[in-house]
């Protein structure tokens, strides 16, 4: 029986390994983690990520094939193939901080598959890993082998949160690098064989370890690319009075083009956007390609640009000041159908507000108050820790609640914001809404989601991204 062991028993690790034991029964997965609480969950009736089907997939097959443990060094012992999918935050200080990835904790399990490992194996990285760790973890490994070998391949992952269930049972590729050297070419053949259980053969590519580490920062930047040109556009449209809709729709319908990812927001979020451009950014400027690092910069740039313009758009709409204002937030996840937070667009905005002295009211159906209360006041990229390395108790921020619904966040409010597109938000009664908030009542769109001209009908005041701007907003101009 081919035993699989995947050290890191996070939002990559733990569906991947739930899905590879229900897709291949004669297999035994061990996802392994240091954190108790974290296993606990796992083990447990509730998981700790929210994923639509996960937690069907993991009462399927846990403890039958499908297993959680603390005993890291046991299931890595026992292990055929290893994979690590383990947190690769971008540095805080340091040589490249700000930009480059740390890979403490990569470095740290390659040691412990080093020490503890008594057979060959192969070793794959799971996680988003800057080009040419490959490399440095064979380097690792092989000095430290005691004449055990092995085999190094790069698997990145391409889920999407909210679907990542359904990206696993039927994915667009899946992606192997190895070496170009027999025992690396057999090696590679070990894990197709475990992805071609479900996956058919000519979806599953083959490459070497640095276009494999390569392709998948590419993807990402490609992917954030075009989100970021679309809310550069709708900065445009909403100075002509253009429709960023319109533009994106039919832009969307050229097929060299295709319209996915053409939604204009209040920005691009998640934990692997920013964090593997940053990454490629540096990676760049370590190769001598400053041109290059710069280019793909704008894309992040922008981003940062598209966050600070709805906070400028929503002090400015208010009179210049939101000081001692009820502004209701409604969503703070990255994106539906998550209860993800990690570098949300709600963390600027609401830091934006805050810093204008806004009384914030938030909910979220999904992110629980205690996650948004140690967002807010995390340092930048503290996210990206394992959680027991993270600040424990967070300082509550002070003039910000969070609600259970969202009738009660915007009671008495003077504005809402938009900021995720929840399904639910689509359907509230806002006339209700408009009945119990201050005068004038603004609703500021981050998503595009709600009819703006039926809410002007109930009286509202609205801002829609890249949509021709109420008059009322014309004449109170954001400054950016």
């Amino acid at each position: 029986m081919v035993k699989i062991c995947c050290i890191g028993a996070g939002y990559v690790g733990g569906p991947t390994m739930a899905v590879i034991a229900l897709k291949c029964p004669s297999i035994e997965v061990a996802v392994v983690d240091i954190s108790k609480s974290r296993i606990a969950a796992w083990n447990s009736d509730q998981l700790p990520i929210y994923e639509p089907g996960l937690d069907g997939v993991v009462k399927q097959c846990r403890g039958k094939n499908l297993f959680f443990s603390t005993d890291v060094e046991k299931h890595v012992f026992e292990a055929d193939i290893v994979f690590v999918s383990v947190n690769t935050p971008t540095k805080t200080q340091g040589l490249g901080a700000g930009k480059a990835a740390d890979l403490t904790y990569w470095e740290s399990a390659a040691r412990m598959i080093a020490d503890v490992s008594k057979s060959d194996k192969i070793v794959v990285e799971k996680s988003t890993v800057p080009v040419k760790t490959a490399e440095a973890i064979e380097k690792i490994l092989t000095h430290n082998s005691k004449g055990i070998r092995f085999q190094i391949l790069s698997n990145p992952e391409f889920l999407a949160e909210g679907t990542a269930i359904k990206d696993l049972f039927n994915p667009d590729r899946v992606l192997i690098g190895g070496r170009e050297t027999p025992e690396g070419q057999k090696a590679i053949q070990a894990l197709k064989d475990v992805y071609a259980q479900w996956v058919p053969e000519e979806r599953i590519l083959t490459t070497n370890l640095w276009s494999a580490e390569l392709s998948k920062l590419a993807a990402n930047a490609f992917l954030a690319q075009r989100i970021s040109s679309v809310n550069a556009m709708s900065a445009l449209c909403e100075a002509t009075g253009a429709n960023v809709q319109q533009v994106s729709y039919s832009v969307g319908t050229d097929s060299r083009i295709g319209p996915k990812f053409l939604n204009a927001s209040v920005g691009f979020g998640g934990s692997c956007f920013q964090k593997d451009i940053l990454n490629l950014v540096y990676i760049c400027e370590c190769n001598g390609l400053p041109e290059v690092a710069e280019y793909w910069k704008q894309v992040i740039k922008i981003n940062d640009y598209q966050k600070s313009r709805f906070v400028n758009r929503v002090v400015a709409s208010m009179f210049n000041t939101v000081s001692n204002k009820k502004i209701a937030i409604l969503g703070f996840a990255f994106k539906k159908d998550t209860g993800d937070t990690r570098e949300t667009p709600a963390i600027d905005v609401c830091q934006g507000l805050l810093g204008d002295k806004a009384n914030l009211s938030i909910y979220d159906p999904q992110v629980t108050e205690g996650q948004i209360q140690r967002d807010l006041s995390m340092n930048k990229f503290d996210w990206d820790h394992p959680i027991h390395l993270q600040p424990t108790s967070p300082t509550t921020v002070k003039k910000v609640s969070v609600v259970w619904d969202a009738y009660e966040a915007t009671k008495d409010a003077h504005g809402l914001c938009i900021l995720t597109e929840w399904d639910e938000f689509k359907t509230l009664d806002y006339q209700r809404i408009f009945d119990n908030m201050q005068k004038p009542a603004f609703v500021f769109d981050g998503r595009n989601i709600v009819d703006a001209d039926k809410l002007r009908e109930i009286g509202f005041i609205v801002y829609s991204i890249g949509k021709p701007l109420d008059p009322w907003l014309k004449d109170m101009p954001a400054l950016a």
